[in-house]
């Protein structure tokens, strides 16, 4: 694990994006998997910016949806679907038709969440992985416990993470209750893994992902045993 301290959220998306970047630019056709929320948001603008002007060419990428909530069709705004596409793959210039959605309004979830794996490893597995850190340590929706040889599938989403998401939801009592997630195993499996993590409220957490010791309890404990895993964090954050 590299651990890469910035000493704001802008410089943090900045360096964020120039690894990025430099990661297209030696493999234009890498199976991206991208994280939504608001921490990975500064860096999909540096990145967008960098399209439009000509400096980096996203259209062989294939993009995988990270997670979804239950029961959320596409076409609600606070579908994970709708906003993976609207901050990453439109703006960066990637192509639609390469886009791999895990939906949540699938009639058969468990046969989704199959399929997905089955589209992750027909491309060979993630090439690059970019995460946010959840409060409670998840990645993903991969809530504690979650070991390393955890698949995709149904989770409950943690109470934590219902108090974190209810800003985008109008309230904690209308956040979805479940979620499909890609599993530790593939997020885990990635040939580059970039943890981004922003404000003092996840100061704790990056505390016991980096120093550890390795655990189902906190599920991103186990980037820092992994060499292809670069953790960037602000000032804030790392304190």
């Amino acid at each position: 694990m590299e651990l890469i301290v910035t000493e704001s959220y802008d410089e943090l998306s900045r360096r964020a994006a120039e690894l990025f970047a430099g990661l297209v630019l030696e493999l234009p056709e890498a199976a991206v998997v991208a994280a939504t929320g608001n921490t990975p948001m500064g860096m999909y603008k540096e990145l967008a910016r960098l399209a439009e002007r000509g400096e980096l060419d996203c259209s062989r990428l294939r993009v995988f949806q990270l997670d979804a909530y239950l029961g959320v069709p596409p076409s609600d705004s606070r579908s994970l679907e709708g906003w993976t596409l609207r901050s990453f793959v439109l703006p960066l210039g990637a192509r639609r038709d390469r886009f791999v959605p895990l939906r949540g309004d699938a009639p058969d979830p468990e046969r989704e969440c199959r399929e997905y794996e089955s589209a992750v490893r027909k491309a060979g597995g993630f090439d690059v992985a970019i995460l946010g850190l959840g409060p409670n340590g998840h990645l993903g929706f991969n809530e504690p416990p979650s070991d390393p040889g955890a698949r995709t599938r149904l989770v409950e989403i943690a109470e934590e993470s219902l108090e974190s998401n209810a800003r985008y939801w109008g309230g904690r009592d209308r956040v979805p209750r479940w979620a499909l997630t890609a599993g530790m195993d593939l997020l885990l499996s990635a040939r580059r893994i970039l943890l981004l993590v922003s404000g003092e409220t996840k100061r704790e957490v990056l505390r016991r992902t980096v120093e550890g010791p390795a655990c189902p309890d906190v599920p991103s404990s186990y980037l820092a045993t992994l060499p292809q895993a670069t953790i960037l964090a602000d000032r804030a954050a790392r304190g």
